[in-house]
């Protein structure tokens, strides 16, 4: 029997493509290295690399669309690089000013996780509308401008669940996007990547399920050393700042640069910038090691000599933490000129002060709640005739607090930069169940003040409590009409984006009748109207020789007239502003009682809170000069030798009815 043979036998020795008839044909050497090339891992980049090799930037969400640069802003290079697989960190901490590119960092982290180490990634905002919105402002165009992340990410469509407007689906992992205000949301999925934007502005608790930030991490401890939590916000309130809190436990880095004349290596601060006063353009940094005056124009090699260093010992070794103010904005963005310009306009006004020092120092506000001294504001008691509006107050309100035996009201008078007088305090005898004592309500508010040059003032506003009795409150309000009248419910904290809000609609009662929606309350921050009035009672006041040669009060300043008692000074300082510990351990800011009664200081809040609500706080500079022509009190003018001069005519304009209340308007 013979043995079969074969044609296609191997061959004993080594071939070539040349004679390979598999591989002998035209473009065969491409196909071999695009084989050879897809066989090749994937770089190991950390995400400072991958941003600058991948990221693009589209025109729709950003001011610099094109190639993404980490070298436009070099303080982020070791806070992405924190970010990598290969960093044993697992939780990065920033506290920064607004508009320092930290959000395009942590967007950067996202793209880099769904192309280079892919997992499950949870992206929590303040709420789920602005989840919502960064989805389709901040991620759409992300992965959309990538073509590494588009060919990753499914396309949009309406029966495919991979690609939503808050859900992302990626080849081994998905993005989910939600809000802190959504506790179904932030338990939804184990997540080894967290993105926490803007902490501070979370609601303190996520559907009174607890602590968001809490909740979402917990999302990530089953992947134990795998994980990254990056935590990022401008910080609020001292003592309420998430974000403060979490800094101060880590390893507190500050970004130190070089000196351009001497090399001394320092980090930024806001009190060794200076300049000419009323000329921000002349804005100079001077060194701290060898005094010379900095130009702006050497930041851009101050930021690439720039380097990360712990000031601090962490709470934990696997938490760092980052702070950077605004001065390190780079050139084109925030200048020093502009922050110089910015603290200037903010002078006079404590929110301003307030915004200027979370958005551009990226510092929490400290909230003074310490009571002042009765005793002094005793001895600082202005005399005008009794019952009588002085020459500064512009309009009246009210602010009611009703008891169980009494309904007490305090009248102030408002002017510009919201300085105010007492004008009127009233005690009616009788508890909302006395009818006779909604009937002396409604009379003060048809009552009349004189105003120093004239006219006859009615109460613009009254706002009152209905923390007591309710439906009875309610039930007075509709009957006397809410352009008028406010009933006002206070509630705690500072994390409000508005100290009043509303009106909300609630029921009310008429002739036994029940009304669904029969009436308007109004929502009032009265931790933020109790700190405001402290720290406008505190204020400097000029001397009598100051004032003789022209000088005016500070805006907020508070004028008592000397009628007033010790117990209803006793009264407006009833509270202080403390620190304590929740049940969790997390520390808060609570007003606490010194003394039992403090009516006048709740019917001051309610009477800010009347001012308010009657825009008084939003009006431009013509209606404040509309409303002192009207009453003969044109507004200061300081002429050149800095002496005050005040018209003593002023022509009479459309009446104050025009602008708001009714019952004939405030005259």
């Amino acid at each position: 029997m013979s043995v079969p043979t074969s044609r296609n036998s191997p061959r004993s020795g080594p071939t070539s493509a040349e004679n390979d008839p598999l591989t002998d044909f035209d473009g065969a050497g491409e196909i071999l290295r695009a084989w050879g090339s897809g066989l090749r891992p994937d770089p190991d980049l950390a995400v400072s690399e991958w941003a600058d090799r991948h990221r693009m930037l589209s025109g729709r969400a950003s001011a610099e669309p094109g190639r993404y640069r980490t070298g436009r802003t070099p303080y982020m290079r070791e806070i992405m690089d924190r970010l990598s697989p290969g960093d044993p960190t697992q939780r990065i901490v920033f506290m920064k000013a607004a508009q320092v590119g930290a959000t395009e960092a942590g967007n950067n982290w996202i793209g880099f996780a769904i192309h280079q180490a892919p997992g499950p990634m949870l992206a929590v905002q303040p709420t789920v509308e602005l989840a919502k919105r960064n989805s389709r402002q901040r991620i759409d165009p992300l992965i959309d401008e990538s073509p590494e992340l588009r060919e990753r990410v499914k396309p949009a469509r309406s029966r495919d669940a991979g690609n939503t407007m808050l859900s992302k689906e990626f080849a081994g992992g998905i993005l989910i996007m939600t809000g802190a205000n959504s506790a179904v949301g932030l338990r939804s999925t184990p997540a080894r990547y967290i993105f926490l934007d803007e902490v501070d502005a979370y609601p303190a608790s996520a559907d009174e399920e607890g602590d968001p930030v809490t909740l979402a991490e917990a999302r990530s401890l089953t992947f134990a050393h795998r994980r990254k939590v990056f935590l990022v916000s401008t910080p609020t309130i001292r003592g309420l700042s998430r974000i403060e809190r979490e800094y101060e436990a880590s390893d507190q880095r500050r970004f130190f640069v070089p000196c351009p004349h001497c090399g001394a290596m320092q980090w930024l601060k806001f009190d060794r910038l200076r300049w000419e006063k009323g000329r921000p353009e002349t804005a100079e940094y001077i060194c701290e090691g060898c005094e010379a005056a900095i130009a702006e124009h050497h930041k851009t090699a101050m930021l690439e000599g720039g380097e990360w260093r712990a000031t601090a010992t962490a709470a934990d070794p696997t938490t760092v933490g980052y702070h950077l103010s605004a001065l390190y904005s780079p050139i084109g963005w925030l200048s020093w000129e502009r922050i110089v310009r910015s603290w200037e306009a903010a002078q006079g006004s404590d929110e301003a002060i307030k915004a200027f020092r979370n958005t551009i120092l990226g510092e929490t506000w400290v909230e003074t709640g310490e009571a002042p001294d009765w005793q002094r504001l005793y001895d600082r008691r202005e005399r005008w005739t009794s019952g009588t509006v002085p020459a500064g107050g512009l309009f009246l309100t009210a602010g009611a607090d009703v008891q169980k035996d009494r309904i007490e009201v305090d009248v102030w008078a408002w002017g510009r930069g919201l300085e105010s007088w007492l004008v009127d305090h009233v005690v009616i005898e009788g508890g909302p169940d006395r009818h006779d004592a909604w009937s002396e309500l409604t009379a003060l508010l048809d009552r009349s003040w004189p105003h120093e040059r004239g006219a006859q003032l009615r109460i613009a506003r009254l706002a009152i409590d209905t923390g007591y009795e309710a439906p009875a409150v309610y039930s007075w309000s509709r009957a006397q009409g809410f352009a008028q009248v406010s009933p006002v419910k206070g509630v705690e904290g500072f994390n409000r984006s508005s100290p009043v809000s509303g009106p909300t609609f609630v029921d009310a009662t008429e002739g036994g009748k029940r009304l669904r929606r029969g009436a308007r309350l109004w929502t009032v921050a009265v931790s933020t109207f109790k700190a405001e009035t402290y720290r406008f009672l505190r204020l400097e006041r000029p001397t009598d020789e100051e004032r003789a040669e022209g000088a005016a009060f500070p805006p907020g300043t508070i004028h008592l007239p000397t009628w007033v008692e010790s117990e209803w000074l006793k009264q407006v300082v009833a509270e202080q502003l403390v620190t304590v510990r929740t049940k969790r351990g997390f520390a808060k800011l609570e007003w606490q009682k010194l003394r039992e009664r403090n009516e006048a200081l709740d019917c001051r809040v309610y009477a800010r809170a009347a001012a308010w609500i009657a825009g008084a706080d939003r009006w431009t500079d013509e209606k404040w000069r509309d409303l002192e022509d009207q009453l003969g009190a044109a507004p200061t003018e300081i002429d050149g030798a800095g002496r005050v001069n005040r018209p003593q005519t002023a022509p009479q304009g459309k009446r104050q009815s025009d602008w708001l209340g009714r019952r004939g308007g405030w005259f």
